[in-house]
């Protein structure tokens, strides 16, 4: 079987004796036992967009071509991959290669699950608590976190109130799939986390994005909101504390925000708070629905990935009122069906462990506290460095701009956060993210969730690397 392309280069594959004949009619293939080679084609709709790739087939038996079409819809083709994840799995891939690569990119807790988590997780298993749960959660969970909401947030829901799946991140995405329409805008404050604009794409949403800066820490300006909403707008983005940057939102600004949201009526709020247990006092969390009015108006998402080291257990969930939550208990009942039954149980003994988390988070979050310390104090020691204090979550969002433009013997000119990335990857080997993939091209975010002495390291290799470059401009 020979085939053509027009758009690549030919994909030959010949690992099975197998060949796909069929007609131009569109009616089913069949297979056959000969070798076949694939190429890809595009056809010329909508090419300038979102290119249709044609699998062109043409059986040693006959002239007649066949055309297979494989392209993806153009929801997917708007989307881009998470350069988190990318990074993340690329350096996974040098140290596996024996490269000794620090990881410094993804916010996965160094600590192990609580004991009292984990044995909770083996009991469930010991006890055949193995099968199916409701679709929404366990009702033993729901109501712990019901439970959890009223205590430390000062927030009242009932079970049916409760959606618990698969990590936050998918609640999230449920959330913006569950609200948003076609054409309806989605205001996100930059900083912001690499997933929040793509879920908007995929629900057909656009993202608009609310500039924050350094220099006020990172904080929204709620002038600077107010100016970006308009009748499309229908959710509101807020991640307090906050990835990438570590910020915490004031009681007094989340209020001033809360004004302005009143004023627009289909303005929801979905208040992301994975980070609320890993703070730094004297920040304090505030949920974001605990404000007057904004009950109705607030989707809560959280989880225990981040305080309870709880990343592999998948496990998150939804709070807000019924109707929004059935809406997203609906996407989940078509996709993934209720969370993991062994996770559930290990959820209830993670809320059961005091209020946020008792001592053994408090532990963490000591030793979290230790690390941005000794980063902010060796980071400041580098010349042009600019540096916001975080006050929770374990990520610093530090500013090289500075260094832009200038060149490093052997690896080029350094002109953004990502060719900064590459080179601190390949002169320090240590891995960090872009801060261009969290909307603010000036910064690089290093995730202090590493031991203190992988971090000592991690930077003793920055600040041997650094001096490479040349700065374009003195700096005063």
């Amino acid at each position: 079987m020979q085939l053509q392309a027009a758009c690549s280069p030919t994909l030959s594959h010949q690992p099975h004796r197998r060949q796909l004949v069929g007609d131009p009619s569109g009616r089913p293939l069949s297979l056959s036992s000969h070798p076949v080679g694939i190429s890809f084609k595009t056809s010329n709709i909508r090419e300038e967009f979102f290119p249709r790739l044609r699998v062109v087939m043409r059986s040693q038996s006959t002239s007649d071509p066949i055309e297979l079409d494989v392209s993806l819809s153009p929801r997917v083709n708007s989307v881009k991959p998470s350069k988190t994840v990318a990074i993340t799995d690329q350096a996974t891939a040098l140290v596996q290669a024996g490269v000794p690569v620090i990881r410094l990119a993804a916010g996965e807790p160094d600590f192990d699950t609580p004991l009292v988590i984990a044995e909770a997780g083996i009991n469930a298993i010991r006890e055949g608590h193995t099968r199916y749960t409701p679709n929404a959660g366990t009702m033993e969970l729901r109501t712990a976190i019901c439970h959890k909401l009223k205590e430390e947030n000062g927030l009242a829901y009932s079970p049916d109130q409760i959606l618990v799946s698969n990590g936050a991140k998918q609640s999230i995405l449920q959330v913006v799939l569950g609200v948003c329409s076609p054409g309806d805008e989605v205001v996100i404050p930059a900083p912001y986390w690499v997933s929040y604009p793509e879920m908007a794409r995929l629900a057909d949403a656009t993202p608009v994005i609310v500039d924050t800066g350094i220099s006020r820490n990172f904080l929204m300006d709620p002038k600077h909101l107010e100016s970006k909403l308009n009748e499309k707008s229908r959710l509101l983005i807020l991640c307090s504390p906050s990835n990438p940057t570590g910020s915490v939102y004031p009681k007094e600004l989340l209020e001033e925000i809360a004004a302005i949201v009143a004023r627009h009526p289909r303005l929801l709020v979905l208040s992301d708070e994975i980070y609320e247990h890993i703070i730094y006092s004297p920040a304090k969390h505030t949920s974001f629905a605990s404000l007057p009015g904004m009950w109705e108006r607030t989707l809560t998402v959280n989880g225990f990935s981040k305080a309870f080291a709880m990343t592999g257990w998948r496990l998150g969930y939804l709070a807000g009122p019924k109707h929004f939550v059935a809406a997203c208990g609906k996407i989940q009942s078509q996709s993934t069906s209720g969370a993991c039954s062994i996770s559930q149980k290990a959820g209830v003994a993670a809320l059961g462990m005091g209020k946020a988390g008792g001592e053994t988070v408090a532990t963490m979050v000591k030793a979290f506290r230790e690390r941005r310390d000794f980063l902010i104090k060796g980071f400041s020691e580098l010349e042009g460095v600019k540096i916001s204090d975080p006050q929770g979550a374990f990520y610093l969002f530090l500013d090289f701009s500075s260094y832009y433009g200038s060149e490093a013997e052997g690896f080029g000119a350094i002109n953004g956060s990502e060719s900064l990335c590459r080179f601190l990857l390949d002169k320090a080997q240590v891995a960090l993210v872009p801060g261009d993939a969290f909307g603010d091209d000036n910064c690089i975010r290093i995730s202090y969730a590493e031991s203190l002495s992988t971090l000592e390291k991690a930077l003793d290799n920055i600040k041997k690397a650094i001096p490479l470059l040349k700065l374009p401009v003195s700096i005063n």
